[in-house]
């Protein structure tokens, strides 16, 4: 048996998905072409931290993870993203955490 690098002993697939179809979301990080990007070059920005976009997809990942089809809207971009990566607009909870995040 092969031993899989996971990033995490979370299986999130055993709850609902923590954002929902039309979900407007913000990015937490950039994310960078890795290659899978049809018609980008590899290492080309295809989203920018504090970008924002819409859910419009909900897939799974390595049986442990929801990913998150975003399509963004100032760059068009359609990108897959973890919970952790991503977080929705306008919610107090998310924004006081991200504060929190902030003081040293």
């Amino acid at each position: 048996m092969t031993n899989i690098s996971r990033d995490s002993d979370i299986v999130e697939l055993n709850d609902a998905p923590y954002f929902y179809y039309g979900d407007k979301v913000r990015s937490k990080k950039v994310v960078r072409n890795d290659g899978t990007y049809p018609g980008k070059e590899i290492g080309e920005i295809l989203c920018r931290k504090g970008e924002e976009g819409f859910v419009v997809s909900i897939g799974t990942f390595l049986q442990q993870f929801y990913i998150y089809g975003v399509e963004f809207i100032e760059t068009g971009n359609r990108v897959g993203m973890k919970r952790k990566e991503l977080m929705l607009v306008d919610d107090p909870e998310e924004d006081e955490t991200a504060q929190e995040g902030a003081n040293p």
